[in-house]
């Protein structure tokens, strides 16, 4: 079977027995909880809680779907059998209508009469209770008196048989999971409860879950389209069946690398390009921010690997191409009439990457030619946003060692702000009293902490830049730095001019694309002083400080006292731009601006 035919199979068989078809929703949810659609229920969520009528929206009690969804957690996986960031997920669902027996009744029908895979090839997984929500006996008996023996089925403890609410707070219930060769292809959710507590904390005892039952208990299933399709096509890897086998050999072309090396370049160029191919027909754009961030990491890994591979320059024309018109023309047509603005979108990441590389060049160049640490390599990580592979070939380029154990050093710095981000913990920013309270973090808290380290440098430039236009008279008054924004508060005694606004924002974009080296030296206060470093005049320093320069040591744009962490080059920040200027007090400015 194709994946249209397996698409156009299983919409049919639902909507035989009374489900509406609803199309897929966007990538980007309403709901803020989470940075994408992961899965086919998130845009029914209202429904289960009663918040919305699906009577009244689209006429049933019933639903199915094939959601378009993304999950970055498995980001670095990708390259192997079966780890994807985009994928499609086929479900159905039901509101208050029907429940386990009917539920369980369609999945058997579809894989074993629809689809016409043999019972022996099936295994069945169903709750096996725990202190809090007893044991899901009405599924066991369900399955087997439709033929499934004992030997057949496992009892999944909570972590594998029970589905937690989207965001931490939401719908959940127990599940009953259906296998293929002993791997995992549907997953079915019988939604009976709502939990009002966080879920992330459910098994400490001051965050144990409270369940209340829910509105209206319904069924919310989740089969992915590229797992069912590999199945069903007899093959080994996701990356084998036709939702794939075109892309791959568009990037193969007529190339005479060594295709068995490189496999696992093709699977990540194939899969970053598809993904970010969807993400841009959305609307999302790259940026230092939320989704953009993601897009933004999945073009510079794809385009880093395209460059490896030495493929040609048209290589993202044409893959767009196949993706857009040989594989979804019939499932999403606005692929094709979004590709020019799409390929417009890529060509100018492309771009901005190649002159990050070349920043990232001269920062390895200005640090000589003393071995590369894992740690110092993890912060050009944060600041580049170059992959560990991406250092280690600039190190090899420009005959920079590298220090025994340097992988791990590398892995063991990346771990270390996972388990800060982990912890929620609190990370102060020296004399800026700046505080990154990374709470509970999903995937990608690194990149949160790198958002931040690029924007914490373009305060620096902007407090200098004021100086530069309106004169000494400036001083630093506040400053709050987030992942979306800087907020920095000054002296100053009037409104700042439209034109004044526009140098300001002018001179530190400018400053940004000379790729100015930022390095820091710890002093006494009284030589920093000396040095025209800039004191936040609230603030007791110790009679050591960190001095950050940016720019040649003889002739710096800018020079503070500050506790770090800083980009080590100005390249890697972004296009400044100024959103707000206002009063907050007599003689007392504030800025909020972002980078793009």
């Amino acid at each position: 079977m194709t994946h249209l035919e397996i698409r156009e199979k299983f919409l049919k068989f639902f909507e035989e027995r009374g489900h509406k078809i609803v199309p897929s929703s966007s990538f980007l949810p309403n709901d803020p909880s989470v940075l994408f659609t992961t899965a086919g229920m998130q845009q029914f969520k209202p429904y289960y809680t009663g918040e919305a009528d699906p009577i009244k929206d689209f006429g049933s009690l019933n639903a199915v779907s094939i959601q378009k969804s993304m999950r970055t957690s498995d980001i670095d996986e990708v390259g192997d059998e079966s780890h994807l960031t985009f994928f499609e997920m086929l479900g159905n669902f039901s509101f208050g209508n029907y429940w386990k027996k009917e539920a369980i009744q369609y999945g058997y029908d579809f894989i074993i009469k629809e689809l016409g895979v043999p019972i022996d090839r099936i295994k069945i997984s169903v709750f096996k209770g725990d202190e809090q929500v007893p044991a899901d006996l009405e599924s066991l008996e369900i399955w087997r008196s439709l033929g499934i023996t004992d030997e057949k089925i496992i009892f999944g403890e909570r972590g594998d048989n029970f589905w937690g609410p989207t965001g931490n707070r939401g719908p959940c219930g127990p599940t009953t999971e259906i296998y293929i060769d002993g791997l995992e292809v549907w997953n079915i959710v019988f939604n009976e409860y709502f939990c009002d507590s966080d879920y992330a904390k459910a098994s400490s005892d001051e965050g144990r879950k409270h369940f209340l039952p829910l509105a209206k208990r319904g069924i919310d299933t989740g089969m992915g389209l590229e797992r069912l399709t590999m199945i069903l096509q007899k093959k080994s890897s996701v990356f084998e069946t036709d939702l794939f086998v075109p892309i791959i050999e568009e990037i193969r072309g007529k190339n005479l690398y060594d295709l068995e090396k490189n496999t696992y370049a093709e699977r990540i160029i194939a899969d970053h390009l598809r993904a970010a191919i969807f993400l841009i027909a959305d609307g999302v754009l790259p940026s230092n921010v939320t989704q953009g961030y993601v897009l933004r990491r999945l073009l510079r890994r794809a385009i880093r690997y395209v460059t490896l591979l030495k493929l040609p320059n048209d290589i993202y024309q044409r893959v767009a191409h196949v993706i857009a018109h040989d594989i979804y023309d019939m499932t999403y047509p606005e692929l094709t009439e979004k590709q020019k603005e799409i390929l417009e979108v890529i060509e100018k990441e492309k771009n901005k990457f190649e002159k990050t590389l070349v920043g990232a060049r001269k920062g390895f160049k200005q640090r000589g030619k003393k071995p590369l640490s894992g740690k110092e390599a993890f912060d050009f990580y944060q600041s580049w946003g170059l992959p560990i592979e991406q250092i280690k070939e600039l190190a090899i380029e420009l005959e920079v060692p590298a220090e025994q154990d340097f992988e791990k050093n590398f892995e063991n710095a990346r771990k270390e702000h996972l388990a800060i981000s982990a912890h929620g913990a609190e990370k102060k920013f020296g004399g800026h009293g700046l505080i990154l309270d990374t709470g509970e973090l999903k995937a990608g808290n690194e990149e949160e902490l790198a958002r931040v380290t690029r924007l914490h440098t373009a305060t620096h430039l902007l407090h200098a830049s004021l100086r530069k236009i309106l004169g000494e008279e400036v001083h630093q008054a506040g400053s709050d730095i987030t992942a979306e924004r800087l907020r920095f508060d000054f002296t100053f005694p009037r409104k700042m001019t439209t034109e004044e606004i526009k140098k300001v924002e002018e001179l530190v974009n400018e400053t940004i694309t000379q790729n100015l080296p930022v390095t820091m030296q710890e002093m006494p206060y009284e030589e920093a002083i000396k040095k025209g470093a800039l004191a936040f005049f609230k603030l007791k320093y110790p009679p050591i400080v960190k001095v950050y320069t940016v720019g040649p040591n003889d002739a710096p744009f800018s020079r503070e006292l500050c506790g770090g962490p800083h980009v080590t080059n100005t390249g890697v920040i972004g296009n400044f731009k100024i959103v707000k200027e206002e009063s907050i007090s007599a003689g007392t400015r504030r800025i909020r601006a972002i980078v793009e």
